[in-house]
């Protein structure tokens, strides 16, 4: 007997969809169709059944950086769990920046202990270098060695033109220790300049937020990250990409072989620079700001025909008083926004059913790609014998107003407030645990597991 089955729905995998039951045992999937009897049994009859998803982009705040004034985004591990469960996401990634004078493998070992205290679905943890040179050289290949897969790199940094030797030198240490360097695609120097020049103009209403970053400022960095992996040999994930100019560039490189992977973000599908004119439109800002409808459709296409991978939240939530603090301007609003326990619900109801994307793409957008590119599959990203029993029962007829007073983000408001979604999660189930009935999320702090990973696949790669 079981411990558990799922039993009536539709599987759904990014290769197709059949209806099936599925046993699950000491946390993996033993069994998917046949006979089964298990001790707990859910009637999945009407729902689809998803594998967990995977949001490889978040940002958990661990521990109160010492610098005075700096801030820290409102959702913990434990919180940001919470949101996740809710929206039918089981498998998190957490970007781990470097405090002053800390290394990267220390910084590491901090989130590392935050998220082993408090996480509630399982995650992977993302080194974000600050600093290059020797030491972190070191401590890329160290960091391979423990069994982390990933090193992500900021263009915007202040310091990335002045050190940009060491930080291809960074790029190299990434692919000589078979390490995926994501990139944050915006050109620093640019953003300063522009800044500037609004500043002297006297151009810093919130409005003009779009305007400190236009989609060149995006294009530019895009291509100087594909060169520098193209440089020294590494595989390159581009997060958050909001222009059509940044996604042609991605695409030209893939068309000449090389390993460039794209993730997106929900804000990018949905809403455009134009809520930038709202009375409250600051708290829509994210680096990279809202783009024009045509990029939106650009964006749309590139998830249609495969040049876009990873649909990724980006989770970086604020209060809403937060930011709309009126001290802020156009050159120091607050970027980032909750949006974890409503990625998938969002997708599902402005994709799959306006038949923008199927639901084999709609799997692989949110869970199996990032598997793949991640080093994770097929443990994870696929509903399959002996992977583990990640798994969402999806009601597709489900209507919900978003409300984000009512979600489980400290954000306390969502950008997609008042909008009505249709596709909810009934159940989220982690390694076989029922963490979310009917919404209600009931999952203990710390039973997360950190994900120690091979070598992922870039999609170039195989395509």
């Amino acid at each position: 007997m079981f411990d558990l089955a799922v039993r009536g729905g539709t599987v759904v995998t990014a290769g197709g969809n059949a209806a099936a039951d599925v046993g699950v045992q000491d946390g993996r999937m033993v069994q998917i169709g046949g006979p089964m009897r298990a001790r707990r049994e859910i009637d999945a009859r009407g729902c689809y059944v998803f594998p967990g998803g995977i949001d490889v982009h978040v940002h958990f705040s661990a521990f109160r950086r010492p610098e005075p004034g700096f801030e820290m985004q409102v959702d913990d591990f434990y919180s940001g769990s919470q949101a996740a469960i809710a929206g039918g996401i089981t498998t998190i990634g957490n970007m781990v920046h470097q405090w002053q004078d800390e290394t990267l493998r220390a910084a590491v070992a901090r989130d590392m202990a935050a998220a082993e205290r408090d996480a509630a679905v399982d995650y992977l943890l993302h080194p974000v270098l600050a600093r290059p040179g020797s030491d972190a050289l070191a401590d890329i290949a160290a960091l391979a060695q423990d069994g982390h897969r990933t090193v992500k790199f900021f263009l915007m940094y202040d310091n990335f033109d002045r050190e940009a030797d060491g930080y291809l030198d960074a790029f190299g240490a990434a692919a000589a220790n078979r390490l995926l360097a994501m990139a944050h695609c915006e050109d620093g120097p640019l953003i300063r300049y522009l800044r500037r020049r609004l500043r002297a103009e006297g151009r810093t209403a919130a409005r003009y937020y779009p305007d400190t970053r236009p989609d060149y400022v995006e294009s530019a960095a895009t291509e100087r990250a594909i060169a520098y992996a193209h440089a020294a040999q590494a595989s390159l994930y581009v997060v958050h990409l909001a222009s059509a100019a940044a996604l042609d560039a991605c695409r030209r490189a893939r068309t000449r072989g090389w390993p460039v992977s794209v993730e997106t973000r929900p804000l990018y599908l949905y809403l455009t620079n134009e809520r930038f004119m709202e009375p409250d439109g600051a708290k829509y800002t994210g680096n990279p700001p809202l783009r024009a409808a045509s990029d939106r459709e650009a964006i749309w296409e590139g998830m249609r025909d495969g040049s876009i991978q990873c649909l990724c939240s980006d989770h970086a939530p604020w209060t809403l008083a937060q930011k709309l603090d009126p001290a802020l301007d156009a050159t120091s609003l607050r970027a980032g926004v909750s949006d974890l326990e409503t990625l998938l619900p969002m997708l599902f109801s402005e994709g799959v059913r306006t038949e923008r994307i199927s639901l084999e793409r709609f799997v692989e957008l949110t869970s199996t790609n990032a598997a793949r590119l991640f080093g994770l599959y097929p443990r994870k990203g696929t509903i399959a014998v002996g992977a583990d029993a990640d798994l969402v029962v999806w009601d597709p007829e489900a209507t919900r107003t978003v409300d984000g007073a009512t979600m489980y983000s400290r954000a306390g408001y969502s950008v997609y407030d008042g909008w009505k979604v249709t596709g909810w999660p009934v159940y989220t189930i982690s390694r076989g645990e029922v963490l979310c009935d009917h919404g209600r999320v009931e999952a203990e702090r710390g039973r997360g597991r950190w994900l120690r990973r091979s070598p992922g696949t870039p999609p170039a790669a195989r395509r």
